[in-house]
């Protein structure tokens, strides 16, 4: 496969099938000499995870790991880690796997030498100015799915274990300092990881692309996230040794969360409670909402999505752009509804109260409020 590019937006990254060869020159590019490679419980013995140790070793870095991650991590991995951290006395973190390791890696750097709570630090306002820019460590990303994009961003998501919402935890030294993106590490991926992570890309990429505020770069980038994803998605799913559909996947994951700096909307406000309270595949859950809110937002995005249409190659406007999404969910094997997931209708007005308050609801065309999101909740589920 000859697709491989050295890239500097929004951060370098180092692209290419082999390229975790190089993660001994990426550490000294970050100026980390002791790194902890963090990943969740899933990858921790997997060949991939056993491969980029050998090569930290061989490169002078050790083979520190920290594993106790959960898929949904939340403010006890982060405690945990952080102790790792300290008592290893790293200078660095190796942000490994999907979004959960990438996330919770980012911040085991970003908080070991703060002095307040993680929570002080919320996507809120100016908070993020709180934190002491000095006091945290570098980092490198090495995403191993193609899905959260979490490797070009400046935050993480944690979920609080005592209220389960959950959080998004900004900083912009959060950002990682060196991205690998080496297609060969998602060879491995399950179907059902191929599809979730894959439509949260696309759920990224969509909602990045209808939001109202003004970011034409986004857009842009939205826009041919769409395209990879409708072109490639199904070859990576169909064939995951398909090393070109997984390349071209794991651009769209990162050009998803390059683009939703412009913003998200009530697909991740559903999501997020859902995957708070009932522990669900993100991904798969975006997947799942995703019709309902379309139909909910389609007097104010119509025009945008025929537009999108035409350049996907979809004919039909809303309409087939609509038909479209249900049909790739039932090609993945993606459920109808949340009921499918475990989730029950007992707590609707709990996830709509949830909802309301979360930062996607922001960027959402048409505007959200806890009636309406309830309605939503009960056509998802």
């Amino acid at each position: 496969m000859s697709i491989k590019a050295n890239w500097s937006y929004p951060t370098a990254i180092r692209f290419g099938a082999g390229r975790i060869a190089e993660i001994g020159e990426a550490c000294a590019a970050a100026g980390i000499k002791r790194p902890l490679l963090v990943t969740d419980k899933g990858l921790a013995s997997l060949p991939i995870t056993a491969k980029t140790l050998d090569l930290m070793e061989a490169a002078g870095l050790g083979r520190a790991m920290f594993s106790a991650v959960d898929p949904n991590p939340n403010e006890k991995n982060l405690e945990a880690g952080i102790k790792v951290f300290k008592d290893g006395n790293h200078d660095g973190v190796i942000a490994f796997g999907g979004g959960s390791g990438l996330d919770l890696g980012k911040m085991v750097a970003f908080m070991a030498d703060q002095k307040g709570s993680v929570w002080d630090y919320e996507d809120i306002g100016d908070w993020w100015t709180r934190a002491n820019a000095d006091a945290i460590y570098p980092n490198v990303a090495v995403p191993t799915t193609a899905g959260t994009g979490s490797e070009v961003g400046r935050a993480s998501v944690l979920t609080n274990s005592e209220t389960h919402v959950k959080k998004i935890i900004f900083h912009p030294k959060v950002l990682p300092s060196v991205v690998i993106c080496d297609p060969e590490l998602t060879v491995g991926m399950p179907k059902p990881i191929t599809a979730g992570t894959g439509m949260d890309a696309f759920a990224h990429c969509l909602e990045a692309f209808c939001s109202p505020h003004y970011h034409p770069m986004s857009q842009g980038i939205a826009l041919e996230g769409l395209r990879l994803v409708k072109e490639y998605l199904p070859r990576a799913y169909a064939d995951g040794s398909d090393l070109e559909a997984r390349a071209h996947m794991m651009s769209a994951a990162a050009m998803g969360a390059t683009a939703f700096q412009k913003g998200l909307g009530a697909i991740h406000a559903l999501s997020h409670p859902l995957g708070a309270v009932y522990n669900t595949h993100h991904g798969t859950t975006n997947a799942v909402v995703m019709p309902p809110v379309l139909r909910f937002n389609r007097p104010a995005i119509e025009d945008r999505l025929t537009q999108a249409s035409a350049y996907l190659g979809i004919s039909g406007g809303f309409d087939g752009f609509f038909d479209y999404v249900l049909k790739l969910r039932e090609d993945l094997a993606i459920p109808d509804k949340m009921s499918a997931l475990g989730v029950g209708t007992d707590r609707i007005d709990e996830l709509a109260a949830m909802a309301i308050d979360d930062p996607s609801c922001g960027g959402n065309p048409v505007e959200l409020t806890v009636k309406n999101l309830t309605e939503l909740f009960k056509q998802s589920i």
